[in-house]
């Protein structure tokens, strides 16, 4: 029973406030909930102050509610008593008397400037900032689920992280929402509290006079008192509510509390500090000023900022030796110089290796990859590697990361197997703004290319990154710029990378789970080339591997037929339907382009057998009737987020999407027999046997 109670204790405490405001309460149970009351709500400030994140303290809107509701109803309360009996507790009473002083106009004036500060000053500014706050957090976060998707399809995070990220997005514009509105029952309080005010002295001086028969001074006296108490007890609350709404919609760029980053960011300007106490000295100087004072403060500013310097000299002393002590430790063995080394015939070998995977880059750019200073490259990679495992069933082997003198100083380049495939530069500085389809606003920047996707880009000072995602932009750090190349780079060569050695430890790793399929597959029914050269073209084409077991039971049962690799390829690709249709299909529709039967029946008769298989002899007429319009139809998926899909027969699947990537590589072909039933496919576009206008077939044959 007490559990079931203490679940429903805060439902139960609102019941019983609104209770408040028609049950009379006595003296001494007002003066415990008016001090339970200031106590809450000194509280709520402390907490405020302290957080980190607005959304540590994400009940604070239903609190604001449930605290301004308390506040109303000991006010109702309180009414009543000051109205009925002239005795609403000592609590009101000792506030009214400490205010006052027995001078009841002073008190009416100070307790009415603590009413209108915090109407127009705290309350007003509070609501402003959190409708600004609102509309801004709301307009940011498309770009902000695009940095997500965009770290999530380079690996920099899982789909568990990205999952986190987004749901955060979602909690912050729910927070600054509700914010937006929980500051109008602020304003609505203090409002209120001027209203209460005017009722309890207008209606007790009335009962006093009237009812109680009293004389008018001793009437004024008495109630001006009790009122002015009674607006105290319920404005110092309200006062520091105020201030607290204000502080959590204003902590959007904090590192920590309000205590350490305002030590820390002023600790962090000690001329300032001095600055400020030699003006205040020599205005001390002048004849007519507050001497004293002036000096003082003047001096206790110069001293702190002396004593502020000293810290950041000494701080910046223990780090520098803490780097001479590292380079002071003891060196390897110094190696023998070039010539002796390269005696030994044996040495000359080591020249001839090539590594899979390299990436060179220019001197500026090696803070991101020194892990002993801060670099974070090769973890991220690490990251990337595991994401790329789970999602495609290969592992890329390890890239070598080395820095080069050929290159800029802000230059890098990747190169698969010793050749430069891909070169990029960033500036470590700034922050890569990619361009969306209709900004809000024009950024300041430096133009440029993204590297990996070739977005139209901005680099943007550090100051302008909250303005560059208020209007749209999607900012990148120079760190993510470069490693989601570097993904891409690889995806795109995931290919060339798988060897024999690689596919031999696939099947071993298959083996631990099915050892009696690699037994009776590998190499008796499918050689390790024939398996490699498979498992090769479905990287190539976007498709994973992770399924082995299907692959090789599929491989194995074509095999028997006596059915070519190419052939085999397509078994496989069949019965990888639903890997296929997740990879490339979006909330269960899959945009295509097709090929009419006419155009099929053309292509199935230019394929020709020779020696070394099946090849496609297409003559050149068709050929450019079918580039031609399929340029116009790729203009299509300008919009679309998809990736252009062509659908065609499984007969010529595989001839067809080999000629196709001669021209576009972005662009992959489909069998019907690997889409799933469940999919439903929408034709933007169909491909026919008739040739383009003559005019058009003159201009691209000269």
């Amino acid at each position: 029973m007490l559990k079931r109670i203490m679940d429903n204790a805060i439902a139960l405490f609102v019941v019983i406030v609104v209770l408040f405001l028609f049950i009379p309460l006595r003296p001494w149970m007002l003066d415990i909930l008016l001090i339970i009351n200031i106590g809450l709500s000194i509280m709520i400030l402390m907490i405020t102050m302290n957080i980190t994140d607005a959304l540590d303290f994400s009940i604070f809107p239903s609190l604001l509610l449930i605290t301004t509701l308390f506040r109303l109803g000991m006010n109702v309360s309180s009414t009543r008593m000051i109205l009925t009996t002239g005795d609403p507790g000592e609590v009101i009473k000792n506030f009214g008397n400490l205010v006052t002083q027995g001078n009841v106009v002073v008190g009416f004036v100070i307790f009415f400037i603590i009413v209108l500060v915090q109407l127009i000053v705290i309350t007003k500014g509070a609501e402003r900032v959190s409708e600004v706050a609102a509309r801004f957090t709301l307009d940011a976060m498309p770009g902000k689920q695009m940095a997500i998707d965009a770290d999530l399809s380079s690996g920099l995070i899982d789909e568990q992280a990205a999952r986190l990220r987004r749901e955060k997005i979602q909690k912050e514009a729910d927070f600054y929402g509700a914010m937006d509105g929980a500051t109008k029952i602020v304003k609505g309080d203090s409002t209120m509290s001027i209203v209460i005010t005017v009722i309890n002295l207008v209606g007790g001086i009335i009962i006093g006079m009237v009812v109680n028969g009293g004389s008018f001074g001793d009437v004024v006296s008495r109630y001006c008192i009790l009122t002015i108490g009674d607006g105290l007890v319920s404005q110092i609350p309200s006062l520091m509510i105020s201030t607290a709404t204000g502080m959590i919609v204003t902590r959007s760029v904090s590192e920590g509390s309000l205590n350490v980053d305002v030590v820390n960011q002023f600790k962090a300007q000690p001329r300032a500090i001095m600055t400020t106490g030699v003006i205040l000295l020599i205005l001390g100087a002048i004849p007519g000023t507050p001497t004293v004072p002036l000096l003082v403060g003047g001096v206790a500013l110069v001293a702190g900022g002396i004593l502020v310097t000293r810290q950041l000299e000494a701080q910046r002393a223990a780090e520098a030796a803490a780097v001479q002590s590292a380079a002071a430790e003891p060196a390897e063995a110094a190696a023998p110089s070039e010539s002796d080394y390269y005696k030994d015939i044996n040495n000359v070998y080591s020249l001839l290796s090539v590594e899979p995977v390299e990436m060179e880059f220019g001197y500026s750019l090696i803070p991101m990859v020194d892990e002993n200073h801060g670099g974070k490259l090769i973890s991220r990679i690490v990251i990337f590697r595991r994401q790329y495992a789970q999602d495609m069933g290969f592992v890329f082997p390890s890239i070598r990361l080395h820095d080069s003198s050929a290159l800029g100083t802000n230059q890098y380049v990747i190169r698969i197997k010793g050749e430069e495939v891909a070169r990029g530069e960033i500036l470590v500085d700034y922050y890569l703004a990619l361009e969306p389809p209709s900004p809000l606003g024009e950024i300041d920047g430096i133009e440029t290319i993204e590297p990996a996707y070739g977005i139209p880009s901005r680099w943007i000072l550090p100051e302008n990154k909250e303005m560059a995602e208020i209007y749209g932009y999607n900012v990148i750090d120079p760190l993510s710029v470069m490693l989601t190349h570097l993904a891409e780079t690889v995806k795109k060569h995931a290919h060339e990378l798988l060897n024999r050695a690689e596919t031999i430890r696939l099947v071993e790793n298959l083996k631990r789970t099915s050892p009696e399929l690699v037994e009776e597959a590998v190499p008796s029914l499918i050689s390790y080339g024939n398996l490699e050269k498979l498992l090769r073209s479905l990287l190539q084409e976007g498709v994973p591997i992770k399924d082995l077991n299907t692959i090789l039971e599929t491989a194995v049962d074509a095999a028997a037929q006596g059915r070519d690799i190419d052939m085999i390829t397509e078994q496989v690709r069949g019965a990888l339907a639903r890997t296929i249709t997740r990879r490339f299909c979006e909330d269960g529709q899959l945009r295509v382009i097709t090929l009419d039967a006419e155009v099929e029946k053309k292509i199935i008769s230019s394929l020709t057998r020779n020696e070394q298989g099946v090849y496609l002899a297409m003559g050149p007429e068709l050929m450019q009737t079918i580039i031609s319009q399929l340029a116009e139809h790729l203009k299509k998926f300008g919009d679309l987020a998809q990736t252009p899909v062509i659908l065609v027969s499984q007969v010529i699947r595989g001839y067809f999407s080999k000629m196709i990537t001669q021209f576009y590589p972005n662009v992959y072909v489909l069998s019907f027999n690997e889409i799933t039933s469940s999919v439903q496919i929408q034709a933007l576009g169909n491909i026919t046997a008739d040739a383009p206008a003559r005019g058009e077939r003159r201009a691209v044959g000269t």
